[in-house]
């Protein structure tokens, strides 16, 4: 997969100092999977969920840090191409805010 972009992760542990291994982690492993569904990136992040936008599209969110922190992506799998939306808190991500 390409991964767009690791700047709104490095934004995001430049706040959160405790998330840049995690997120290291998940970037690493998303640069070299080849997700061909959901189903393939949750037999990597098995607790990955699709969710639908207000807009009829499909992100989808993977926990990470030990489900501290939510990391919202588009996947095009056809395109093998993973664009970061959102990396949020729990908190920020129970707001709901991103979905907009």
């Amino acid at each position: 997969m390409r991964v767009i972009s690791l700047k709104p992760l490095r934004e995001f542990w430049a706040k959160h100092p405790d998330a840049e291994e995690p997120l290291r982690a998940w970037y690493n492993t998303a640069l070299g999977a080849e997700w061909e569904n959901l189903q393939d990136a949750r037999a990597t992040y098995p607790h990955a969920d699709g969710v639908k936008t207000k807009g009829g599209g499909t992100l989808t969110v993977f926990n990470v840090g030990g489900n501290k922190y939510r990391l919202i992506a588009r996947i095009r799998y056809d395109y093998q191409l993973v664009n970061v939306r959102h990396v949020l808190t729990h908190a920020e991500y129970d707001e709901g805010k991103w979905k907009e």
